[in-house]
């Protein structure tokens, strides 16, 4: 049986399953409107979530380029998160996301 699905749409479904994970657009929002790197600590707090949750997002999100981490030197090793130019160009759909959302909870 041959296939004459667009391999494009078996991307978009990759994307979606990883947007739609627990706190990962939110996670690019912040990073996004922070607009500098962004310590994980900060992002615990701004996103409300577990280290768990957090740590495994920041993770997955930079397998898929979308998200950098800088180890910055010092007293543990800090790391410093930032959003990729990949990231960057889909701030304007997420924000149309949250804006939905939040104009049909109105």
């Amino acid at each position: 049986m041959s296939s004459d699905c667009n391999p494009t749409y078996s991307g978009v479904d990759d994307i979606l399953e990883l947007l739609t994970k627990s706190k990962s657009l939110h996670i690019l929002m912040v990073m996004d409107r922070k607009n500098k790197p962004v310590r994980f600590s900060d992002l615990k707090k701004l996103v409300d979530s577990s280290s768990t949750t957090i740590s495994r997002r920041l993770k997955e999100l930079e397998a898929h380029g979308l998200v950098t981490r800088n180890v910055v030197g010092g007293v543990g090793n800090m790391s410093e998160y930032s959003i990729t130019k990949d990231a960057k160009s889909l701030s304007p759909i997420i924000q149309s996301i949250f804006d939905w959302v939040d104009k049909r909870s109105k």
